[in-house]
């Protein structure tokens, strides 16, 4: 699959797209905000685009054109206000779905947060993020896109072990980065996963057969 990854220089961002590239199933389209961002990633023999995701969808429908598959794991980060969040995570993300469909990806993999889909655990801090994954998540669900929600628990810059626990509901946990972005990418042909949300964090079984048994 040709991969159009959204947020390409986020930290779990740059993990995907490195994996990618390293893949012998699958080429990557990376998508960043800045041209220096682009530039840099073309210097290492990476297709990069310049899309800003608060501009139009029609910006981000060029840049996933040929694409396979999105990825989308941008963010806002933990230094912006509510306003950014909503904005990037929430919006952005469903302009991206919206992208996706209308240039006919076959699949879409969203970067979301644990219990984001049970309101009752939202902290309270950063309730403002849990809400916007959540209603980025429910859009996403209700497209026409074969899609797969990871909700991975607190990110880690640690490197992966490559060992995973899954499931519709687990109590919070930590995973690394490198982590997540393998079981994005394992996600994006594993057919069990289609159609699915779970929570994700580190555990004992490997990444693969845990999404076969998720």
């Amino acid at each position: 699959m040709k991969v159009l990854v959204i947020g390409a220089n986020g930290q779990i961002g740059k993990h995907i797209v490195d994996q990618l590239q390293s893949s012998n199933d699958h080429t990557v389209k990376a998508m960043v905000r800045k041209i220096e961002q682009a530039e840099t990633l073309k210097e290492s023999g990476i297709e990069a685009v310049v899309t800003n995701l608060e501009g139009s969808v029609d910006g981000i429908t060029e840049a996933a054109k040929g694409c396979d598959a999105v990825i989308f794991t941008a963010g806002s980060g933990g230094s912006t206000g509510a306003d950014k969040t909503i904005l990037i995570d929430l919006d952005g993300a469903v302009k991206s779905v919206e992208a996706a469909e209308q240039v006919g990806a076959k699949r879409f993999i969203m970067i979301s947060a644990i219990q984001s889909n049970n309101r009752e655990n939202w902290p309270e801090k950063i309730a403002h993020y849990s809400a916007a994954k959540h209603y980025a998540d429910r859009m996403l669900e209700a497209s026409n896109l074969n899609y797969t929600i990871l909700r991975p628990g607190g990110l880690l810059n640690e490197p992966g072990t490559g060992k995973i626990a899954v499931a519709d509901s687990l109590s919070r946990g930590d995973i690394p980065r490198e982590d997540v972005a393998r079981t994005a990418i394992s996600a994006l042909t594993e057919e069990n996963t289609q159609k699915r949300a779970f929570d994700l964090i580190s555990g004992e079984t490997e990444i693969a057969e845990a999404l076969k048994n998720v």
